[in-house]
């Protein structure tokens, strides 16, 4: 984008990251939430962590559990788990990797802090994303990616005081290693305590800044922190988001075109309508989704 001149996008929506109980799991949901159902394509953000993690608290151990019709997404900023799913993987993903699993029509996995991580003590902490299909693709045979940290590619702002990552999509001329069944970007920062940067976004995609940690400035415009504004979505408008720090700060910047179609969920299985839920329902119990033990 050379050639062309860079547009700040507009802001939509400015929120906070209630906290949400999930089960034993205490952990943060900026979308859904007050105001907004969704961010076209992304479904549903959780912000779990950081968690203490020992041979005495564990509350992140998700066992077997069913999903179609969306990519649920994890993205580990600290501490180590075991993903396992019918599909026969079976990967220990470390802070600053990525697994993303494209359900499809079905897929059971689970995770979880390995046993040796638990046995010997640390932080845990990560962002669980669901990115819908369309209803083309809500039946497409499930698949699985995982990204090692080091492997990402990475782009930084001219005094390398920001490095960008680049998980899935493009950011100058650099592509991420996720295959992706629609156009999305999704990109983490880590800053350091001062540091601006300017980043591409497709003025068709809806899109967000989310902070997990530290502070930063938006657009000139919105200043995120950690308990205060932590989430602000844009307009499909302008072609750039700018963030400036003001001190260590741990960011996700999402980007997508929308699907906009209609949304049917019920529990782990996300279609487009309340028929295609029941087939879901029923699938999953006579075993079409694989088994996993």
């Amino acid at each position: 984008m050379e050639n062309k001149k860079r547009v700040l996008k507009s802001i939509e929506h400015k929120v906070g990251s209630p906290l949400v109980n999930m089960g034993p799991i205490r952990l943060r949901q900026p979308i859904p939430t007050q105001g907004i159902e969704q961010v076209d394509p992304f479904l549903l953000l959780h912000h779990y962590g950081p968690y203490a993690i020992s041979e005495f608290n564990n509350p992140f151990d998700l066992g077997p559990h069913p999903h179609r019709g969306f990519e649920p997404i994890t993205l580990l900023f600290k501490g180590e788990q075991l993903h396992r799913d019918s599909l026969g993987n079976e990967m220990i993903v470390k802070a600053g990797d990525v697994q993303w699993t494209t359900a499809g029509r079905g897929v059971i996995h689970a995770e979880g802090p390995t046993k040796e991580f638990v046995q010997k003590g640390g932080d845990l902490e990560g962002i669980q994303l669901w990115l819908n299909l369309p209803a083309k693709d809500k039946m497409i045979p499930p698949a699985y990616q995982h990204v090692k940290s080091e492997d990402i590619p990475m782009v930084s702002n001219d005094d390398d005081t920001i490095a960008l990552k680049i998980v899935a999509g493009e950011q100058q001329g650099k592509k991420g290693l996720i295959k992706t069944q629609t156009s999305v970007n999704v990109y983490t920062a880590k800053t350091l305590a001062s540091g601006t940067m300017s980043i591409d976004i497709p003025k068709d995609h809806k899109s967000l800044v989310y902070l997990l940690d530290g502070e930063v400035l938006v657009n000139d415009e919105v200043n995120l922190k950690k308990g205060a504004t932590q989430m602000v979505t844009f307009n499909q408008d302008g072609n750039a988001i700018q963030f400036k720090a003001s001190k260590e700060s741990t960011l996700l910047i999402l980007s997508g075109e929308p699907i906009d179609e209609k949304v049917t969920s019920w529990g782990p299985y996300v279609m487009n309508t309340q028929t295609e839920i029941m087939e879901a329902l029923r699938d999953y119990q006579q075993g079409k989704m694989g088994y996993l033990y």
